[in-house]
């Protein structure tokens, strides 16, 4: 298998899954949704764009809103490791500006994805075979593809509770004819 090939794959199945079930399933997504707390005491992000996150997080871990979990998605899956193998602007849970509405939640997902996708594609084979380095932490000695197929599997992963979430307010939110 060429690198080409190998490399577009990878991004395949990620892009696949983005275009055809989890992108679509974020259109319309409100702000009212965005910041719903289906239980009490969730992590979120706040409207003046605080976000609640504490490492080693509290247990039992606090559960957490749609704008959390699209928070977690584009900084900690996606900008950080845009930042660290592409070339990306340098993002972090500490500094990030997180979107204070959903609309400008689902405009940083999309440029988040949309690096990490194009950076994908540009990997060859020596990309692919090299160790992630430092800044993967527990990922730093396996290769590129390992950590493409790790975030492929984060992006899905949450996504599907993103879709979940949605599903439950819409189910307990049920406008009246």
């Amino acid at each position: 298998m060429s690198s080409t090939t190998l490399s577009t794959h990878l991004a395949e199945q990620l892009d696949f899954h983005w275009r055809m079930q989890l992108r679509p399933r974020l259109d319309g997504l409100t702000d009212d949704e965005y910041f719903w707390q289906p239980v009490p005491d969730c992590w979120t992000v706040h409207p003046d764009g605080g976000i609640d996150f504490a490492y080693p997080p509290p247990q039992p871990e606090p559960f957490t809103t749609i704008a959390w979990r699209l928070a977690h998605v584009i900084v900690g899956v996606l900008a950080m490791r845009v930042h660290s193998h592409f070339g990306g602007p340098p993002a972090d849970y500490g500094s990030w500006n997180y979107a204070t509405d959903a609309a400008g939640a689902l405009a940083q997902l999309d440029a988040a994805y949309e690096q990490w996708r194009d950076g994908v594609l540009g990997l060859d084979d020596a990309g692919l075979a090299a160790p992630c380095g430092p800044a993967e932490g527990p990922y730093a000695e396996e290769t590129m593809t390992t950590l493409v197929l790790h975030i492929n599997r984060e992006v899905i992963h949450h996504g599907a509770e993103i879709a979940l979430l949605r599903d439950l307010y819409i189910h307990t939110h049920k406008k009246e004819n």
